[in-house]
């Protein structure tokens, strides 16, 4: 006995020597473990969980911000009511941290470019801000920032995955109709409490808006990635061939360059072809196309275009 509890104490010592570093550490484990876990971007299951989340944020933070006009008392309140008010932060917290980690790892499978990853930056370092005590103190005015980028991730990805297919003024569409929720909801209590809603202006709106021009600009100079599209495969190969069972991969990667999909460094000979094989993922029923474009490199000029090839994407693959 007296050797467990001697484990005990050096296991809460070592905790405590590390404590700052254990949100890295779960929240580290809890990305993989949403790599891993989590379901097809056009899940209906995920969808709706994502949208329960949303609403159950957008309650929690209403209350929030009809409390710095009428504190909460809670006097009088059940157990479970009061249990609830005291983990309300933890709760909204845990509920952004997971739709942030989902819409990051979404979007980290559609991007291709490096410009696209300035994108995904932002994301991430607003995953570890939601980690640090210091900013889930702050006041409503950030949380509704946040709230509202999920707003408008969310609302980017699904109404292509319903509609069917993408586009810039989809895009836009789609920014409007998660933005038309603030704009409704200050109408609404504009006709009920002037007090409140002056608060809204800079707590709710303010944020909403920002957020908004930062996702058009974003689009504008093509650093969001295409989701629901993703990219599942792709390679640079001496052959292509189509078998009963599949395709047929021709190169020449050496084989303890496992991490390498194809031949990296091509190696052609008189006569030799360039392929690019790619395996896209697309939602059931998405009818859209995408353009692969061949640079060939000048050495006057850099990179320059040699021809765009439309591929007609339909179904999942």
């Amino acid at each position: 006995m007296g050797w467990i509890q001697q484990k005990r104490e050096k296991a809460r010592a070592f905790y405590q020597r590390n404590e700052r570093a254990w949100p890295i550490v779960f929240f580290i484990c809890g990305f993989l473990f949403d790599v891993i876990m989590l379901g097809r971007i056009d899940s209906i299951e995920v969808i709706a969980q994502q949208a329960i989340y949303i609403g159950l944020i957008a309650l929690m933070l209403s209350q929030m911000l009809r409390e710095e006009v009428t504190p909460l008392n809670l006097e009088g309140k059940g157990k479970f009511k009061k249990l609830y008010y005291h983990h309300r932060l933890e709760i909204m917290h845990f509920f952004f941290g997971t739709l942030l980690n989902a819409y990051m790892i979404f979007f980290f499978k559609s991007a291709s470019l490096l410009s696209s990853f300035g994108f995904m930056i932002v994301l991430a370092l607003l995953l570890v801000v939601n980690e640090l005590p210091r900013f889930r103190s702050q006041g409503t005015a950030f949380k509704f920032a946040l709230l509202s980028l999920c707003v408008y991730s969310f609302c980017s990805y699904v109404l292509p995955i319903f509609v069917g297919y993408m586009g810039g003024t989809l895009f836009f569409f789609s920014l409007l109709v998660g933005y038309l929720p603030f704009v409704m909801a200050s109408w609404w209590v504009q006709k009920r409490s002037p007090v409140i809603y002056e608060m809204m202006k800079t707590a709710v709106m303010l944020p909403a808006t920002v957020v908004l021009v930062f996702f058009m600009g974003a689009y504008w100079l093509k650093v969001i990635p295409p989701a629901p599209l993703s990219i599942q495969f792709i390679g640079v190969y001496h052959s292509v061939d189509r078998t009963p069972d599949g395709y047929k991969l021709g190169y020449e990667q050496p084989w303890w360059k496992f991490w390498q999909e194809g031949d990296q460094d091509f190696v052609a000979q008189p006569g030799d072809k360039v392929y690019v094989f790619f395996r896209l993922f697309s939602p059931t029923r998405f009818s859209d196309q995408v353009v692969i474009t061949w640079l060939h490199k000048d050495p006057r000029f850099c990179w320059r275009e040699e021809d765009r090839v439309p591929i007609k994407i339909v179904g999942v693959r």
